[in-house]
């Protein structure tokens, strides 16, 4: 094996080439392809500029369950990004608001209330924090046998009407532009479970806080790091 004027992507020490064509760290050991970790940035570059994870299996000519499953690696390194940044620079002055979501599809349906989304959003400079509220969802058959589901309702329908007078109103402060961006980026996902709807907002809350341009490097730093782990 010969020795390469590059430095690994996990700890920047001296790399070695393998006749295999995979290289080998000299001090973390670690060995990989150097055609994998250009197919990882590229999925990081496609998820940075919002493509989708269908599109880009389609351009990348990958599977869409192999590129799925690296989009929800980076979700959960939005998440834990966003929880690290907010500890840091939060103050003791930051505001926050209870935000309700619903699929728009949905939001006639008296027991729809049962399958929405309420956060509370954080403001700290022009940044925000998501905070997931518990769901109402255990209580929906209960509510509905005891004919209580109607005043759900009602009390949804004011709180719709309360967050539209929000959004449109002067106050447009980092809470209400978050809000304008989750509604606009939610919808490209055609919908999305409970199950992962923490992991998207916590994607949507990583992409308004940091500058497009910056996107790519943070999370090639996220996923790369030496204590961090690979899929």
């Amino acid at each position: 094996m010969s020795l390469m004027n590059t430095n690994c992507i996990y700890c920047h020490h001296t790399l070695y080439h393998l006749n295999d064509g995979m290289v080998k760290c000299s001090v973390c050991k670690k060995k990989y392809s150097p055609q994998r970790i250009h197919q990882i940035n590229t999925l990081i570059k496609a998820f940075s500029d919002d493509e989708n994870a269908l599109s880009a299996s389609k351009s990348l000519n990958l599977s869409y369950g192999s590129v799925l499953k690296y989009y929800q690696k980076f979700r959960h390194l939005c998440a834990e990004y966003c929880e690290e940044q907010y500890h840091l620079h939060r103050s003791s002055d930051s505001q926050y608001e209870e935000y309700l979501y619903i699929e728009k599809s949905k939001r006639h349906d008296k027991t729809a209330i049962f399958d929405s989304h309420n956060f509370l959003t954080f403001s700290y400079g022009e940044r925000v924090y998501t905070l997931l509220m518990p769901s109402l969802g255990m209580f929906k058959q209960q509510f509905i046998e005891d004919n209580l589901e109607n005043v759900y309702h009602k009390e949804f329908s004011k709180f719709m009407r309360t967050s539209k007078i929000i959004k449109i109103s002067e106050h447009d402060n980092a809470i209400t532009k978050f809000w304008h961006y989750f509604e606009h980026s939610i919808i490209a996902f055609k919908g999305v479970s409970a199950e992962h709807f923490p992991y998207y907002l916590k994607e949507v809350e990583f992409k308004f806080n940091t500058p497009f341009e910056d996107r790519s490097a943070i999370l090639e730093q996220l996923y790369f790091h030496p204590n961090g782990s690979d899929i």
